[in-house]
Formats: C-alpha cells, sequence, structure tokens
C-alpha cells in the first residue's frame, strides 16, 4: 500500500468547520444533526467520523435505542418520528445518488417537516458530512486519531 498523508490544509480544515457549525445552528436540532451525520458516515464507511459523532450524539442525549438501530431506520418502527425519517431518507438519497438525483418524493417528504432554511441547513450538514467522510477515507484516517 502507498503511504498516505494524514495532513489536512489547515485552511480547509477551519472552512469545513465553519459550514458544519453554521449548517448545525441553522438545523437547530444538535441531537438530529447527529443522527444525520453518523448516517452518512455508516453509508460511506468512514470509521473516524462514526467515532466522532457517536461520542457526540451521546453528549447530546440520543438514546442509545436510536443509535443501536440507526442503520436499519427504515424497519425501525416509532424508535424514529417522522421528522427524523425525512432527515434519514434525504441523508440515504444525497450521499449514495443510486439515480443519479435525489428522488422528488424524499425532497418533498423532507420539506414538509423542515421549513425552507432549516432544509437548506439540513442540505449543507450533508454535503459538508459527506466531505468529511470522503477526505478521511481516502487518507485511512482510523477511528480516535489525533493527525488528521
Amino acid at each position: 500500500m502507498t503511504a498516505r498523508t494524514t495532513h489536512l490544509d489547515d485552511r480547509v480544515r477551519s472552512a469545513l468547520r465553519t459550514v458544519g457549525a453554521a449548517a448545525k445552528r441553522g438545523l437547530g436540532d444538535a441531537g438530529l444533526a447527529e443522527l444525520v451525520q453518523i448516517r452518512a458516515s455508516q453509508l460511506n464507511h468512514c470509521a473516524f467520523c462514526l467515532d466522532m459523532h457517536l461520542g457526540l450524539a451521546r453528549e447530546q442525549g440520543v438514546s442509545e435505542r436510536k443509535l443501536d438501530l440507526l442503520a436499519a431506520w427504515e424497519e425501525a418502527g416509532e424508535v424514529f418520528d417522522a421528522r427524523e425519517r425525512a432527515a434519514l431518507a434525504l441523508t440515504e438519497a444525497v450521499t449514495v445518488l443510486t439515480e443519479g438525483f435525489v428522488p422528488d418524493e424524499v425532497y418533498e417528504q423532507a420539506a414538509t417537516h423542515f421549513a425552507e432554511a432549516e432544509l437548506a441547513h439540513l442540505l449543507a450538514l450533508i454535503a459538508t458530512i459527506n466531505t468529511w467522510n470522503r477526505l478521511m477515507v481516502a487518507r485511512r484516517i482510523p477511528a480516535g486519531s489525533t493527525k488528521w
């Protein structure tokens, strides 16, 4: 395997942190923000981000039951409310883009649960965590690493 750099330019790191923080504030629901970031990180197989955001979710009071069932949220019954389910469906659609676009029904469902500004922040949060995931996975930054 070729050696990979663990360095990330401080300006890039700072810019991504700023966008992520603004998106979380605009969404206004720290627990939901962590669920979204965890789900995207599960889909992208990013151990570093999973480790970080699982800890942050616990700090925000997200239940262990939700964290345990997040990978199967669609089958988890009433564990996740309608707003959370809409956010998670949008997260998956934006993260995977299997059809080359976000299906209209997924976007429209999210739009029924989030005000226009909240939806914009949710989309920014999803885009930002996907960027973080790709940077960490591409460089193979392990969970708990302090060199990134």
